[in-house]
């Protein structure tokens, strides 16, 4: 397998994982947690749901995890089968096999516990792993060797840290909301936080979060860096002006149905460029060409 052909391979397992975030997040949303309310069945001696609104929506994110397990699978054979074959790009693929495998028991623990809000969010968690997993192994496919690190690379942690918080608080405003995930709703344990400190916080890791990239993006402009790097950070910087009016809007509004599902599709892209843009993999492969023996038409990574 070449590298270019790898690189698709990452990229169809990077877009099926973050995929079933919105799949996962449509069942909640529409209410469909525990429509199918045993494990690994639907229901006791029953494989496949009712056809019903919500045993349906929650079944068929359940059968997308398939879909999802079949697309790491290859991920992990073309690593063997990539000529060169390369150690980090294996063991990367064995991570998502891992954080496959991890998702499929604590899924079932968020069944069998009646939508327990601490597990949710560590389901959520998890898939935010799962896709940083994707996203580096789908970055280095194309990269033989790979570029050293950039000597700019401290400016990056601050930003990949405040991410990681807001989504993490993020997490904690969702599971302390309205949105229970059941049609049950009222039986349905909420996180033991007020909804509007909660979500102070949340903002405020935001705001912080979006300064530091606009002083880095201005930083990176004055010192000369390259612009494929300077493209990168404004990338973050739209994903998060973008995410930032998403999660004002629904705030005020009562947060409705529609943003919540937006919101947290931004979030996994959002999530996606601050990763690509801390690896730093300057230039891009299509940028080298074949003279190091990468990837000359493939674009320089998925973007979602």
């Amino acid at each position: 397998m070449t590298p270019a052909r790898y690189r698709q391979v990452t990229g169809m397992a990077l877009m099926a994982l973050a995929v079933i975030v919105v799949t996962g997040t449509a069942v909640r949303l529409t209410e469909s947690g525990l429509g199918c309310s045993d494990w690994p069945t639907c229901e006791k001696d029953q494989l496949i749901a009712d056809f019903s609104l919500h045993p349906m929506i929650e079944f068929i994110n359940r059968v997308f995890t398939g879909f999802v397990a079949v697309a790491v699978v290859i991920a992990v054979l073309g690593s063997l089968f990539r000529k060169p074959r390369r150690a980090d790009l294996t063991w990367l693929s064995l991570g998502l096999v891992a954080g496959v495998i991890g998702q499929i028991f604590l899924g079932a623990f968020v069944v069998k516990s009646h939508l327990n809000p601490w597990l949710v969010l560590n389901h959520f968690l998890l898939s935010m792993v799962l896709v940083a997993n994707a996203t580096v192994l789908h970055a280095r496919a194309g990269y033989d060797p790979v570029p050293p690190p950039s000597t700019r690379r401290h400016y990056r942690w601050p930003i990949t840290g405040l991410t990681i918080a807001t989504i993490i608080a993020g997490t904690f405003v969702t599971g302390s909301g309205p949105h229970t995930g059941s049609y049950d709703g009222d039986n349905i344990d909420r996180l033991p936080f007020d909804v509007p400190d909660i979500a102070r916080v949340h903002g405020g890791i935001v705001i912080a979060l979006v300064l530091v990239v606009i002083t880095t993006i201005w930083h990176l402009n004055r010192t000369g860096a390259p612009r494929a790097e300077q493209w990168r950070g404004r990338l973050v910087l739209a994903s998060l002006i973008m995410q930032a009016g998403i999660g004002y809007t629904q705030y005020f509004t009562g947060v409705p149905v529609l943003l919540v599902g937006f919101h947290i599709l931004g979030a996994t892209v959002t999530w996606i460029a601050v990763l690509w843009f801390h690896l730093d993999l300057s230039p891009e492969p299509d940028e080298l060409g074949d003279k190091r023996g990468m990837l000359a038409d493939e674009p320089s990574i998925l973007v979602l």
